[in-house]
């Protein structure tokens, strides 16, 4: 499997080889380095922005299973527009999801996240800002904005989220650290809706319909007017093929709570 441990090996050893090739046989290394830094930088990439890929570190995207049973969850909420009314649609449904909520939006919407949790609606960590350089920060800030988001919610349920979900879905060295630090458990998706830049929903329906798959974990935002418009459509459409929707942490097995 291809991590950033194995890859660093991999990537000294073969730079040591050019560097003892160059003493030996006085070979120009311009070329080779410049390769070698090009194809290290493209696997960083890919291990960074592709969270499915368990390159920093093992992050639970789906479940393993052959029973037809799907999770769906939320970003970047609690919002006023929409949390509620996505809310209610579940509630109509009688379908549990979890939200990973930023937590400088919880004040102000304090009713948003105690009405979830009275629903049964799992609450996940976001981080507490979101901010667009949380990828920049050193593993300490990353963990404190991670504290600050937990703490927040507990201001509102007496609980302290588990799960946690990169901004952005971006791993690295310093994220790793924190989580391992914050003992938390980071979690991502397989289908990614795209809802935040979809423009039509009969697209965006038959998009995250082909996608359907036993252990799938669905990845939308309840900031999105898209969403809502075609939730209800797409839980009919799940139940039809004869998928059952539940909670996260139970399909997954994981720890929600500390």
């Amino acid at each position: 499997m291809l991590t950033f441990r194995n890859t660093n090996l991999v990537f000294g050893i073969a730079s040591i080889a050019l560097i003892v090739t160059d003493i030996l046989y006085d070979i120009p290394l311009a070329l080779p380095i410049t390769i070698l830094i090009l194809l290290y930088s493209l696997i960083l990439f890919y291990g960074c922005y592709f969270i499915h890929s368990g390159f920093f570190m093992n992050i639970v995207c789906k479940a393993e299973t052959d029973k037809k049973v799907i999770a769906i969850s939320f970003d970047d909420g609690p919002a006023e527009n929409y949390t509620m009314q996505i809310a209610q649609v579940l509630k109509e449904q009688d379908i549990q999801a979890t939200f990973f909520c930023i937590g400088n939006r919880i004040e102000g919407n304090e009713h948003i996240v105690k009405s979830l949790h009275e629903q049964g609606h799992l609450l996940g960590n976001h981080s507490y800002s979101h901010h667009f350089f949380f990828d920049l920060y050193s593993s300490g800030k990353m963990l404190a904005e991670m504290k600050k988001m937990n703490d927040a919610v507990y201001q509102v349920t007496a609980l302290r989220p588990k799960l946690f979900r990169p901004p952005y879905g971006v791993m690295n060295p310093n994220l790793r650290a924190a989580i391992i630090e914050g003992e938390f458990i980071p979690v991502g998706w397989n289908v990614r809706s795209m809802d935040t830049v979809a423009k039509d929903s009969s697209k965006l329906m038959e998009k995250i319909k082909q996608a359907l798959q036993p252990g799938a974990v669905y990845l939308f935002h309840d900031t999105c007017k898209i969403t809502l418009d075609v939730l209800p459509a797409f839980i009919k459409h799940v139940k039809d093929q004869g998928y059952d929707i539940i909670r996260m942490d139970k399909m997954l097995a994981l720890q929600a709570y500390e």
